[in-house]
């Protein structure tokens, strides 16, 4: 059954999606850089490969978030389990939804991370141009 108050996924091609993944990661690592500034979250971020970020807390545990291009999935694991999010949204509006639970990305991001850091921290889409 289709869910009918979801907006329609556009399709992108290879090229868009590296550029909304890319935008996507860019603005996961400026939230957490801004939440650790502003909260001493003691946080280690890294990327590595350009689509790999590396999320290390205080506690040493972490958060690993990729892109699985051929896929055009974004992948999540952290102390939660294991998550895949996929593509559900538009270029204008971009919506990545958990393969299983059909949560929203960012949100659930937010949940682990802060979870992970022991305090309340949100994780959004910045506007990165």
């Amino acid at each position: 059954m289709q869910n009918t108050n979801l907006p329609l996924t556009e399709k992108i091609d290879d090229k868009q999606f590296h550029q909304i993944a890319s935008q996507l990661l860019q603005s996961i690592e400026l939230s957490l850089e801004q939440a650790d500034e502003a909260m001493d979250l003691d946080l280690d971020i890294a990327r590595q490969g350009g689509n790999v970020i590396n999320i290390v807390f205080r506690d040493r545990s972490v958060i690993v978030v990729n892109t699985q291009a051929p896929l055009h999935e974004i992948w999540v694991a952290a102390k939660a389990g294991g998550f895949h999010y996929r593509w559900a949204g538009s270029v204008s509006k971009p919506l990545w939804l958990d393969t299983k639970t059909g949560n929203e990305l960012l949100a659930d991001l937010s949940a682990f991370v802060s979870s992970q850091a022991g305090k309340d921290i949100k994780v959004s889409l910045l506007d990165t141009h």
